[in-house]
């Protein structure tokens, strides 16, 4: 083993994409930060003091975090990998030997012209550190995982819980895995014992909304991925969902499984797939479903308050474009919310609408203006909306929406955006004068309810809303995906093969079928 601790980078980008939406992500959505930025954002675990500090040199090279959208541009892709491989090249010819490197990644990134956008960022990144570098990436559970992806990595984890609970808790134990492989399993020869790793692709496509971990199946799905990782010979255990919003052929579940024992690593690997198969006629919404007016008129009649619905076919954290007009449209012609005195107090968040936010900013708060927002990207379900309302509160320095003011239009407290933004926690509400809680209905731009929203929420109902995240899948018109595809297709011949594949070491050549 070296005297000195191991020298490990960290870079990646992160983007979940949707090919169903006409909006695109350019380099600033990444907000990249580059050395101390990257320790300081992963300080819980990287920070002074902690153990993982103290095992290894870790170097910030760039990592960009991109709120969900629409496909990332080529040249957007270029610049910010550009900036990685010449950073890497940097950071290799003023230090002795880069040991490993870890890959902060989604794995659900589209980039245009591109099939595969992280395995083409690794390949990149390995034509600079070399094949002999360990490389271990963290993944979200809704990322896709393809033979190349796995054969550039050595050690692959993800999210075990979604809503992601367990965001930093994943990255740190990719970080940890590292570290112990280098610092443990040396050769006499000064190399590093490489893991085994056993790829299982599963032929299932669902959203993210049928497969939560709170609930079942996804539920026991999960609960065995420690079960598997506790077993002797076992590294870590990883089951991904997929991404069901892009049309790309690795779009698909996945488990890998990885080791130093090759049995224990293929039987958890094929176990774990085979629990993700003989479930997938299992799987429901997180809640119970409806048109946006279905949703409504429960709502309406419900005694449980707040009550809420996730207006989910635009949720810009799955990668809508967020700028959809259809569910606020439809809420402001219902007769129920015209009454600012009587009608029932409703939420909505949000549309962006940057004009409307200018002109409602120039008014100030308690003056009546007429502003027409949304539709600026996404127009296919509606067009922009024109609304005359009551400026409620105005809100500036939102790291997402950067302005926000909130019109209210009869009983409706509708929320604008300069740029678009997530509600996912009550202080959203709370800084902007609404009270959620003491609302009757607060409709969200989202899918399943975030753990804030969900606590929140007496009752709730995932309204099935048209955008470039459709929980009708096959609505949306996939035509690149690997056929068959439950629930694409129900039936699959002699079955799905669910057999692990050993994938090589990552300095190997990659030999064999493309799967």
């Amino acid at each position: 083993m070296p005297s000195k601790r191991p020298i490990i980078a960290i870079a990646g980008l992160a983007c979940e994409t949707s090919t169903f939406t006409p909006s695109r992500t350019l380099a600033p959505a990444f907000h990249p930060q580059r050395g101390d930025e990257i320790i300081s954002r992963y300080k819980t675990f990287l920070g002074a003091g902690t153990p993982l500090s103290a095992a290894a040199e870790w170097h910030g090279i760039l990592t960009g975090h991109a709120l969900p959208g629409g496909v990332v541009t080529r040249p957007a892709f270029e610049a910010l990998a550009g900036e990685i491989t010449s950073r890497l090249s940097h950071l290799i010819s003023t230090t002795t030997q880069l040991d490993g490197l870890w890959l902060d990644i989604h794995g659900a990134m589209v980039v245009d012209t591109l099939d595969d956008a992280e395995a083409e960022l690794l390949r990149r990144i390995r034509a600079v550190i070399g094949p002999d570098v360990i490389v271990s990436a963290s993944m979200d559970l809704h990322g896709n995982v393809s033979r190349e992806l796995v054969h550039g990595c050595d050690l692959m984890t993800c999210y075990r819980t979604a809503p992601h609970e367990d965001t930093l808790e994943t990255k740190e134990r990719a970080c940890r895995n590292l570290v112990s492989v280098l610092t443990t399993e040396r050769l006499p020869d000064g190399s590093v014992r490489r893991p085994l790793k056993a790829w299982v692709p599963v032929p299932i496509l669902l959203p993210g909304e049928q497969t939560s971990t709170r609930d079942e199946p996804a539920k026991h799905i999960y609960a065995a991925v420690p079960e598997v990782e506790a077993v002797e010979g076992v590294l870590d255990a990883a089951v991904w969902v997929g991404y069901a919003w892009a049309d790309e052929p690795r779009n698909r579940a996945a488990v890998v499984v990885t080791g130093w024992e090759e049995h224990p690593v293929v039987e958890g690997a094929e176990r774990l797939a085979r629990l993700f198969w003989d479930a997938r006629a299992d799987f429901r919404f997180v809640a119970p479903t409806g048109s946006l007016g279905e949703c409504l008129d429960t709502a309406l009649a419900s005694k449980a308050r707040p009550y809420f619905i996730s207006d989910s076919g635009d949720n810009p954290t799955a990668g809508g474009s967020g700028d959809v007009t259809w569910g606020l449209t439809q809420l402001l012609a219902r007769p129920e919310f015209k009454d600012t005195a009587t009608g029932p107090v409703v939420i909505y968040a949000s549309v962006p609408g940057p004009e409307a936010v200018r002109i409602a900013v120039e008014a100030g708060v308690s003056a009546t203006v007429t502003v027409t927002a949304g539709a600026d990207i996404d127009n296919v379900h509606a067009g922009p909306i024109t609304m005359t309302g009551r400026v409620h509160s105005i809100k500036h320095g939102d790291k997402w929406a950067e302005t926000e003011v909130v019109l209210q239009v009869g009983s409706v407290f509708a929320i604008l955006t300069k740029l678009r933004k997530p509600y996912h926690l009550e202080r959203d509400f709370v800084e902007l004068n609404l009270r959620p809680r003491e609302a009757d209905i607060v409709i969200v731009k989202i899918g399943y309810l975030e753990p804030e929203l969900y606590d929140m929420a007496a009752d709730w109902m995932l309204g099935l809303t048209p955008g470039g995240v459709d929980q009708d899948l096959e609505r949306l018109g996939h035509h690149r995906i690997r056929r068959p595809m439950w629930p694409f297709d129900k039936t699959f011949g002699a079955g799905p093969g669910l057999k692990a594949r050993m994938i090589q070491m990552s300095n190997e050549p990659l030999v064999g079928p493309n799967e």
